[in-house]
Parts: structure tokens; C-alpha cells; sequence
């Protein structure tokens, strides 16, 4: 009996002294914070852009980005103006009023950019 008193109260002391320990601040132990290089901030700044963009169009804007090279705005991709295609032929159609075959031949061609009729 006497030894599980002992291993009680050894317990408890070293619970006490742990939360006594936690409850210490240790700023000295705490590293200054270290500005960034500019080439470390550019990478930060190019991988906020870069948000949206995977495999070879992130890997080509990172690339041109970290170079220095255009960095507010990318190219858009082929298919983001490939449905800016879509949308403008879509209204043209709709404003000539084609249907059917019609509208199926325009559509073709304007996708393709062959001149308005």
C-alpha cells in the first residue's frame, strides 16, 4: 500500500511541475523572425497568382513569373478563350436568329474564325 502512496505522489508532483514548466514564457528560446530575400517573396507573390492554374500552364506562369516576366496578368488559356469563342458566336447567332443547319454552319465556321457571312 505504502508504494502506490509513493507512486501517487511522485505522479502528482510531476504533474504539477509539468503544467508549472508549460505555464512558463519562453521567449528567449523563440527565433527572431528572418525577412525574406526577394527572391523568396517572389515566390510567395507568383504562388498567390498562380492559384487555379495546374500541371503545364502552372509549371510555364511559375516559370515566367520567377524570371521576372509578366507577373499581374497571364496569357489566357486555350480554353478559356475557346468558350470567349463560344459565347461570342453563340450571341451572333442568336442576334441573326439561325436555327438548325443554318445555325450548325455558322457556328462551324465561326468557331474555326472563318468570316461572318
Amino acid at each position: 500500500m505504502s508504494m502506490s502512496l509513493r507512486l501517487l505522489a511522485i505522479s502528482a508532483a510531476f504533474a504539477f511541475a509539468g503544467a508549472a514548466f508549460a505555464a512558463t514564457p519562453q521567449a528567449s528560446t523563440a527565433a527572431p523572425a528572418k525577412a525574406r530575400t526577394a527572391q523568396q517573396q517572389r515566390m510567395v507573390d507568383c504562388n498567390k497568382q498562380a492559384t487555379g492554374k495546374k500541371g503545364a500552364e502552372r509549371k510555364t506562369f511559375m516559370s515566367s513569373c520567377l524570371k521576372g516576366g509578366r507577373v499581374a496578368a497571364a496569357a489566357p488559356s486555350a480554353r478559356e478563350t475557346q468558350q470567349a469563342k463560344m459565347k461570342s458566336c453563340n450571341v451572333e447567332a442568336k442576334t441573326k436568329a439561325l436555327a438548325g443547319k443554318a445555325r450548325k454552319e455558322f457556328m462551324s465556321g465561326c468557331l474555326k474564325g472563318a468570316p461572318a457571312h
